[in-house]
């Protein structure tokens, strides 16, 4: 199994202890995502610094670009491809939007004014419009992405307009790139509605990551919100995780698996603790060994 250490796992962390953190913790991979990096690159650091840190360790993925306007997109996702090449990762993650769930709980109440800045995306589009203006917009990042010698998978966000697996598979077929996948993220998928049986079905080559993660059930009818639903303790929620992690198994999948967490209480709590815990809770998972049950 390869262990990769999601950066969400030392929430207040930053980059350079988010590294040391990974390998005291044993996991043989980290994904490095902004606004951590973004932050550290800003602080005056170069780039290529970050390099010997990486010693001993590889980067699982790297990310995350953003959907935002289209004079900004490409640029962004050259930038983050360039770093993830620098830094040797063999894919790039892409997120559908807006990012922000804020927005879509603006724009569904009515209350999202037209001169409101932030990235709305297609909120309000028809479906066959979200499909195929997407799907431009991933093919576009997967020529960057492979440019850089780098794959692409894209990750639905469970609150965007595109959210559930069957979307995110149209977009695949119709970008037609053979570096595109997608990340098999439990919490996501869970709130969209997918299931393990539909995660049996894949394709185990588009599966570029599995984001092993948690959360509570989103009440009917209202947006799913990571800020509520993933503030739990992983293996503290309602996410059945080994029936998830068994069905990315049968698929024949042999690539990075990666702990992700958005809990308030770990956040306060010592990271490399965290961090042993989560890929100690991994290895027994992906296993299949009786999982230990937690409380919040």
């Amino acid at each position: 199994m390869k262990l990769s250490m999601n950066v969400t796992s030392t929430f207040f962390g930053n980059v350079v202890n988010d590294i040391k953190i990974a390998k005291e913790a044993g996991f043989a991979g980290i994904e490095l995502q902004n606004p951590k990096l973004d932050r550290y690159l800003s602080a005056g650091f170069s780039p290529e610094s970050v390099i010997p840190l990486l010693e001993g360790i590889e980067v699982s993925g790297f990310g995350a670009l953003q959907e935002m306007d289209d004079a900004d997109f490409r640029a962004e996702a050259e930038r983050l491809a360039t770093l993830g090449q620098l830094y040797g990762a063999p894919t790039l993650q892409m997120c559908t939007g807006p990012v922000d769930v804020q927005v879509v709980k603006d724009f569904r109440n009515g209350t999202l004014r037209s001169d409101d800045r932030r990235y709305r995306g297609l909120l309000g589009a028809d479906e066959n419009e979200l499909i195929e203006k997407t799907s431009k917009r991933v093919a576009l990042a997967a020529d960057i992405a492979a440019d850089h010698g780098l794959g692409l998978f894209l990750e639905p966000l469970g609150w965007a307009p595109v959210h559930a697996l069957p979307q995110a598979l149209k977009i695949l077929d119709l970008a037609k790139k053979d570096n595109l996948g997608i990340v098999v993220d439990f919490w996501h998928f869970f709130v969209a509605g997918d299931t393990p049986e539909d995660v049996a079905k894949l394709d185990p080559s588009i599966i570029h990551a599995v984001h092993v993660c948690d959360g509570l059930k989103v009440p009917e009818g209202e947006i799913p919100d990571q800020a509520v639903s993933r503030n739990v303790w992983t293996g503290g929620g309602v996410i059945p995780l080994q029936e998830w992690v068994d069905a990315v198994k049968s698929t024949g999948y042999d690539g990075w698996w990666a702990s992700e967490i958005f809990c308030d209480k770990t956040q306060e709590l010592d990271f490399t603790l965290i961090a042993q815990t989560l890929r100690a809770h991994l290895e027994i998972l992906i296993s299949g060994k009786p999982s230990p049950k937690f409380t919040n």
